[in-house]
């Protein structure tokens, strides 16, 4: 799957439980919002975690995938009784393949305000290069 295709959001926010990733029970999962940005050097892309702290985010690239694992930090105290709630208390993830489009080692992010900023800088291959006539 390419990059793009991988970008198309999934419309389901009902959680699901994560399976044949890695040895750890991420239990009940839902895919966050996001949006992705293109420029010539790298793209952008913004994912809404609200709730996740950078001490409960994840992010590892391996291969041709980014993945992101957050998992809230707040909890309902005790003595609330919920009346109507929109979100759940599934952990948030997030994965891309991008078939070696992105270069791994040079991705920044930051996350503020339940909100995390990637810059995925393109590979070398794939950006567009001048071609000089001999």
């Amino acid at each position: 799957m390419n990059l793009i295709h991988s970008l198309i959001p999934s419309f389901s926010r009902a959680p699901v439980v994560a399976q044949g990733h890695d040895e750890k029970d991420l239990g009940p999962t839902v895919q966050p919002r996001y949006e992705i940005k293109e420029t010539d050097e790298a793209f952008g892309l913004t994912v809404t975690l609200p709730g996740v702290t950078k001490d409960n985010l994840e992010i590892t690239a391996e291969g041709e995938s980014l993945r992101i694992v957050g998992k809230r930090s707040w909890s309902r105290p005790d003595d609330w009784s919920v009346i109507y709630r929109e979100t759940t208390d599934a952990t948030y993830l997030l994965e891309i393949d991008h078939d070696n489009a992105v270069d791994t080692e040079k991705v920044h992010a930051e996350l503020r305000d339940g909100i995390l900023r990637l810059s995925l800088p393109k590979a070398e291959e794939i950006k567009p290069r001048r071609i000089e006539i001999a």
